[in-house]
């Protein structure tokens, strides 16, 4: 059977997972301090040690691809590249929305992960469960979360949230939808690297798998300091453009 390595580092929490079919060996899952840079390897050290695994015996490596926290990801798709690069198996990039949705298991509602994006902004999009399979309705989006609740709205139907967008912005969704606004319970609330397996797995089978040198991160937007940089680009290529047609 596929023996699948993923990890989750978009967000605060770090998680590594192992999955041998669809069996689960392994799962942890650390919500203490960001600092994913000197926790992550520990962890994928820690779950094949005691998988009794090599990296060798790993066929397929797994990971949160975005959107999320810019360092996070940066840190997870280095950390997989590596992982994969040195025993030259493929990988799979996992939307952090999708893993979201699929772990928030809520027949009858529509399902809506929202990880905070700062400046009042959230990164989500909307999802319902048909069968046994979330569909994605709506493209993944970083909207103000007012902008949110209207779309949510004009559905009508009760919402199930998901993620760490919760605790920031619960206060204001219970105000503008009632009793419309349904919350995952704190232990599901947050992203899981046994979804990013699951899933990964899932993609793998419908041949999605890529080369590790193919693998990059999804950002819904630019991270501060490259929107600071395109901003004095910009500045430059004006002043630039008055200076020419003083001339």
């Amino acid at each position: 059977m596929v023996k699948v390595l993923a990890i989750d580092s978009s967000s605060l929490v770090a998680g590594v997972a192992v999955l041998d079919g669809n069996k689960l060996l392994y799962e942890v899952y650390h919500h203490h301090k960001r600092n994913h840079s000197e926790t992550l390897m520990p962890l994928v050290e820690k779950a094949l040690i005691s998988c009794e695994l090599m990296l060798g015996d790993i066929d397929l490596f797994a990971v949160s691809g975005g959107p999320g926290s810019f360092t996070g990801l940066r840190i997870g798709i280095s950390t997989i590249k590596g992982l994969a690069q040195a025993v030259e198996k493929p990988v799979i990039p996992v939307p952090t929305l999708d893993a979201m949705a699929w772990s928030a298991v809520c027949p009858g509602a529509l399902v809506c992960p929202i990880m905070d994006a700062r400046r009042n902004q959230v990164y989500t999009s909307i999802y319902r469960w048909e069968g046994e399979n979330c569909v994605r309705l709506k493209p993944y989006s970083a909207l103000a979360v007012k902008e949110l609740i209207d779309k949510l709205n004009s559905y009508q139907e009760s919402i199930r949230f998901i993620g760490d967008g919760i605790p920031v912005h619960r206060g204001l969704l219970l105000e503008k939808m009632g009793k419309s606004a349904l919350f995952a319970p704190p232990y599901l609330a947050y992203q899981r690297a046994s979804v990013i397996a699951f899933l990964g797995l899932k993609e793998a089978k419908a041949g999605k798998a890529i080369h590790c040198r193919d693998l990059k991160p999804f950002y819904l937007r630019l991270s501060q300091a490259e929107q600071k940089k395109m901003q004095q680009e910009e500045a430059l290529h004006e002043t630039a453009n008055s200076s020419n047609d003083g001339s």
